[in-house]
């Protein structure tokens, strides 16, 4: 099963077995503009959904496609985008068991930025975490789960950004907000606290947020 977040909105990709084993527990902002479809097998037909979303309709504020094979509809899906992925971390501050949030253009975030040529995501969620921080004590932890989104740059092809998160650990507390990279602010926030907020949060993130603070 993928989610992809189209205009912060959740586009669902899971096989039959999926569906009927755990369709009733898929995430579904509101059942009533959730859509169900099954996949046809033609790739061009998965614009339209994305098209949907995209268009911020209140009649479909989320989609969730069924296919005999996730993986297939997956790489079909994927030759209408770009791929460009990123690397971040989920920081947790050793004194005090809270976590580093930074606030960027109207949202709360989590530090993380595009991989380099040559880097590994690790490497690459290390390296962006310290520079739009400007924390460098980082002891890398284990991976957490990868969430997707989607973009236009200009008149660019759609974009797929997958980023790749890891927990992470730090003694340090000194903290500078990267302002060339719009960062305004950089917090230690507990998690619960950020998530009672009603807005200022991407629908990406905060799922990511429940699921490891579940």
């Amino acid at each position: 099963m993928y989610e992809i977040y189209v205009n912060d909105r959740p586009l669902t990709l899971l096989s039959q077995a999926e569906h009927r084993t755990c369709g009733s527990a898929l995430h579904v902002p509101d059942p009533a503009t959730h859509l169900l479809a099954q996949y046809s097998g033609k790739p061009r037909t998965i614009l339209q959904y994305v098209d949907m979303l995209e268009k911020a309709s209140p009649k479909v504020t989320s989609v969730a496609l069924v296919a005999p094979d996730v993986e297939q509809l997956w790489q079909d899906l994927q030759t209408h985008f770009r791929w460009v992925p990123a690397a971040g971390g989920l920081v947790r501050q050793a004194q005090t068991d809270q976590h580093l949030f930074i606030f960027r253009r109207g949202s709360w975030d989590l530090p993380k930025g595009k991989i380099d040529p040559g880097e590994t995501p690790p490497q690459a969620a290390i390296r962006e975490v310290s520079e739009e921080t400007g924390l460098q004590q980082l002891e890398l932890g284990e991976a957490l789960p990868t969430t997707y989104h989607t973009y236009r740059n200009g008149k660019e092809k759609r974009i797929l950004k997958p980023t790749y998160w890891f927990r992470m650990t730090s003694a340090g507390t000194a903290l500078t907000p990267q302002a060339e990279e719009d960062i305004e602010r950089a917090e230690w926030r507990s998690i619960g606290e950020v998530l009672a907020d009603p807005g200022q949060l991407y629908a990406s993130l905060r799922r990511l947020l429940e699921q490891v603070n579940g």
